[in-house]
């Protein structure tokens, strides 16, 4: 099984407004850069949709170590989260609704295909892979600003 290293962020400029996302997948020294964006979203789907389009990306099952910032992401996946809304009818465990289903389904197929490994990484906080995710994300959401 191929090992990947994934490293992902989604920028919005006003939340909801334009946003954009920013992936790139290194294996074995090898980097491919993923990135688009959409006119009205929010960040936390942007985070999301960085993750969904590495995950498209890959033709076969792999060992994947999923780099992000965002808090919501990684923990829904490492800690079990999104599977038990999903379980529940789409609900939190505070009986609120869970939000973006849409991604979420999306997501948990795509991420089945895979092994994860979860790594948090602090943003804007000088890590390089990080940095670059951040200003495709920045420079996409951009580009949205006024279409």
């Amino acid at each position: 099984m191929k090992s990947i290293r994934m490293y992902t962020d989604g920028a919005c400029s006003g939340n909801p407004g334009p946003g954009g996302y920013g992936t790139i997948l290194v294996y074995r020294g090898n980097e491919k850069t993923i990135f688009g964006g959409e006119r009205e979203t929010t960040n936390n789907r942007m985070e999301m949709r960085a993750v969904i389009e590495g995950l498209r990306a890959l033709k076969e099952p792999c060992e994947i170590t999923l780099c992000s910032d965002s808090k919501y992401v990684i923990d829904a996946l490492s800690k079990g989260w999104a599977v038990s809304w999903k379980n529940k009818g789409w609900k939190k465990s505070d009986g609120k609704p869970a939000q973006n289903i849409d991604l979420w389904e999306e997501l948990l197929e795509l991420a089945s295909r895979h092994t994860l490994i979860y790594e948090w990484i602090k943003g804007h906080d000088g890590h390089p892979y990080n940095e670059r995710c951040d200003a495709l994300a920045v420079s996409e959401a951009e580009k949205h600003k006024d279409k």
